[in-house]
C-alpha cells in the first residue's frame, strides 16, 4: 500500500534531521521541546498541575471523562528528555477516546536522576492514585517509548510488592530492552528515520549508570511476565525497536498473558504524537479506547 502524502511528509522531516553522537543532551532536549510544543491541543482540552506525591504531574481532560476513571500516561524521551507538557496532545485524545482522565506524570531524567527513579517514580504516581480513592481496576497505565518501557516496568514492580495490578496497560513503540539485541535494530535500520542503535545504546548508558541492562525494572522484556493485566501492545513495522515489542508479546502470550498486538504498517517511532495531521495515529489512539471500554 502506497505511503499517505501526510506520512511521507513527516518522513521526509524525521530523515532530514537524523540523529548524531555530536549533539549534546541540552541540544538534543531543545529540539524535542520545540517539536512538542508546536502540537495543537485537540478543542475542549483542560489541564492542571498537580502534586502526585511528589511527582510533578498534570491532569489532562478532553470531552466528558468519567470520574474515577484514570490513564496513567507516561511520556518517552530516552529517559533524558520529554515532558508531560510536550505529550499534552497525546494524552488529550487519549482522554477523549477512553472517557478517562489522564495523569501525566513528570519523573526525573537521567542523566541528572539515573535508574532506578524513573520507575521509583512511576510507582510513586500509581500510589499516588490509589492513595486519592482510585481503584486498581479503574486505572490503564500506558505510555511511549521509555513511557512504554515503564509502563511494563510497573506491572513488574507491582507483581514483586504483592499489589494490585492496574485493569490494563497499552505500551506504545516500548523500548523494553535496554541491550538493543533485538534483529530489527539492524534490519529496520534503514527503514527507521527517528531510532537508530547508537542512540539508544547512549541513552542507555545515561539512564542505566553501570546497571545490568538486563535488570527488568530497566528492560522488561527479561522479567517473570506471569500475571500481569491485559495488554494492547502497539508498534510500528518501521521501528527499529520492533522487536522490542513482537518479542515482549510473544513472551507475555506465552505466560498466559491477555494480549492485544498490533503491529501498524510503515508507522515510525511515536507515530501516536502526530495524530493532528496523520490518520493512522488518531486510528492507534482510538484502538487504545476500545481498549480501555473493554478492561475498564
Amino acid at each position: 500500500m502506497a505511503m499517505s502524502p501526510a506520512l511521507e511528509k513527516i518522513l521526509a522531516a524525521k530523515r532530514a534531521n537524523p540523529y548524531s553522537d555530536e549533539k549534546s543532551i541540552d541540544e538534543l532536549r531543545t529540539e524535542h521541546r520545540a517539536g512538542g510544543g508546536a502540537v495543537p491541543l485537540p478543542e475542549g482540552t483542560t489541564w492542571e498541575a498537580v502534586d502526585a506525591g511528589g511527582v510533578p504531574a498534570e491532569w489532562i481532560a478532553c470531552g466528558s471523562p468519567t470520574s474515577g476513571k484514570v490513564f496513567l500516561f507516561i511520556h518517552g524521551g530516552g529517559y533524558y528528555r520529554g515532558s508531560a507538557a510536550a505529550t499534552r496532545s497525546t494524552a488529550a485524545r487519549i482522554s477523549a477516546v477512553s472517557g478517562m482522565r489522564c495523569l501525566s506524570i513528570d519523573y526525573r531524567l537521567a542523566p541528572e536522576n539515573t535508574f532506578p527513579a524513573a520507575i521509583n517514580d512511576t510507582y510513586t504516581s500509581y500510589k499516588w492514585l490509589l492513595d486519592q480513592g482510585v481503584t486498581p481496576a479503574d486505572i490503564v497505565v500506558g505510555g511511549i517509548s521509555a513511557g512504554g518501557g515503564l509502563t511494563l516496568a510497573l506491572l513488574l514492580k507491582l507483581k514483586e510488592t504483592g499489589e494490585s495490578q492496574p485493569a490494563g496497560a497499552v505500551p506504545m513503540s516500548a523500548w523494553t530492552d535496554l541491550t538493543q539485541s533485538g534483529d530489527t535494530m539492524h534490519t529496520n535500520a534503514e527503514s527507521d528515520p527517528v531510532i537508530c542503535k547508537a542512540y539508544l545504546d547512549r541513552m542507555a548508558g545515561l539512564y542505566l549508570c553501570g546497571t545490568d541492562a538486563k535488570t527488568p525494572f530497566a528492560s522488561p522484556l527479561f522479567g517473570d511476565l506471569t500475571d500481569l493485566p491485559p495488554l494492547l501492545i502497539q508498534i510500528g513495522t518501521a521501528e527499529s525497536m520492533l522487536d522490542d515489542s513482537r518479542r515482549f508479546a510473544e513472551r507475555a502470550r506465552d505466560a498466559g498473558v491477555d494480549v492485544e498486538y498490533e503491529p501498524w504498517d510503515d508507522m515510525f517511532h511515536g507515530w501516536h504524537g502526530s495524530a493532528h495531521v496523520l490518520d493512522e495515529a488518531q486510528q492507534a489512539i482510538e484502538s487504545i479506547g476500545r481498549f480501555c471500554g473493554k478492561v475498564v
